[in-house]
């Protein structure tokens, strides 16, 4: 019963479709590997294209969604995490209300009369490239958050994980989340999510970031973000350490840090501090599919993090949960993780 709705998610929620392209495709749509982008109106006849031209699987996705699963199934205590997004009244809605319900997560959506939100995933040698069509996932808001039934989830919870994508649809539900967090002195997260996401929406970004107890990104976001903040490094162990020294609104947790850089060690940066944590290495033949690695990372980052295990503990978790998910396609796992 501790556990029980001690982490909450809020996000996109889109369903990927996923499948191994050529490059003929990727050139065609003006698309890059290890890219996250929003869909514009000439990527949209894609997906139809990849369910007629490729194998093609259906996997729920979002990357706010993915990490909640993803400590969901770490933490093996069904109900312990909850999620909020805006879904659609049509097949994929549904299928993905099953799949999350299966996974043990608490799933309280929005449903909006647009369709369902879908992220087309192109793999190409084991690397990704994400184009979402948002959809109804763009149609989240606050007062769906404000309905008492939403609003004792937030309550409820000591943790909170909301991806930078969400800064696209609902500003305003975030910050509803991060100044609750603070007046009750629990614990907000937050992912740099994307290159574009840095550059395009830096200023309702640096709205919400001293709110933010942990920063995730990977090395390239990291780059961005210190390219649009003027600070002239690319040198990441010098940004991390930068973003965690950031102004904070609290004093009661300090701002903390992680940066993955792919089989590179995981950057962390706390207190003045940076620690370099190496991650599991993978033989290029193992590698599946790299789509949901940086969101499984999170999401066995935090399953340590709400049990309040050490920094160490928490990136040992993610690295094992980002390692099992590259081996396979989307963000799937096994019935039952092997951590110790």
């Amino acid at each position: 019963m501790e556990f029980e709705g001690i982490l909450l998610g809020m996000g996109n929620p889109l369903l990927d479709i996923s499948a191994v392209v050529d490059q003929e495709f990727l050139d065609k749509y003006d698309l890059k590997m290890n890219n996250a982008i929003l869909a514009e109106e000439k990527h949209l006849p894609m997906y139809e294209e990849m369910a007629s031209k490729y194998k093609v699987e259906y996997i729920a996705g979002g990357a706010t969604q993915n990490s909640i699963r993803v400590a969901q199934w770490l933490l093996q205590k069904p109900g312990a995490t909850g999620y909020m997004g805006s879904i659609g009244k049509d097949k994929f809605g549904e299928e993905m209300k099953k799949n999350a319900t299966e996974a043990g997560v608490n799933v309280h959506y929005y449903e909006d009369d647009s369709p369902t939100g879908t992220c087309g995933v192109c793999v190409l040698g084991g690397e990704r490239s994400l184009v979402a069509n948002l959809s109804a996932a763009n149609c989240y808001k606050p007062d769906h958050l404000k309905k008492p039934e939403n609003w004792a989830l937030v309550e409820k919870a000591k943790y909170y994980y909301i991806a930078g994508f969400f800064l696209t649809v609902s500003p305003e539900s975030i910050m509803l989340v991060a100044e609750h967090a603070i007046a009750k002195n629990k614990v907000f997260c937050t992912n740099l999510s994307a290159p574009f996401i840095c550059e395009f929406f830096k200023d309702v970004q640096d709205k919400v970031l001293p709110y933010v107890d942990y920063v995730f990104g990977n090395e390239t976001e990291a780059r961005t973000f210190s390219k649009v903040h003027g600070w002239e490094t690319e040198d990441v162990t010098e940004i991390a350490l930068k973003i965690s020294q950031l102004p904070k609104a609290s004093g009661t947790h300090k701002r903390v840090t992680v940066i993955t850089q792919g089989a590179d060690p995981v950057v962390v940066a706390e207190d003045g501090k940076v620690k370099l944590l190496s991650v599991i290495p993978l033989p290029k033949e193992k590698l599946v599919d790299t789509n949901g690695a940086g969101d499984a990372f999170v999401g066995g980052f935090l399953s340590q993090l709400v049990q309040e295990r050490s920094i160490e503990d928490c990136v040992r978790a993610g690295c094992y949960a980002a390692n099992v998910v590259i081996q396979r396609p989307g963000c799937t796992y096994p019935e039952k993780p092997d951590f110790k």
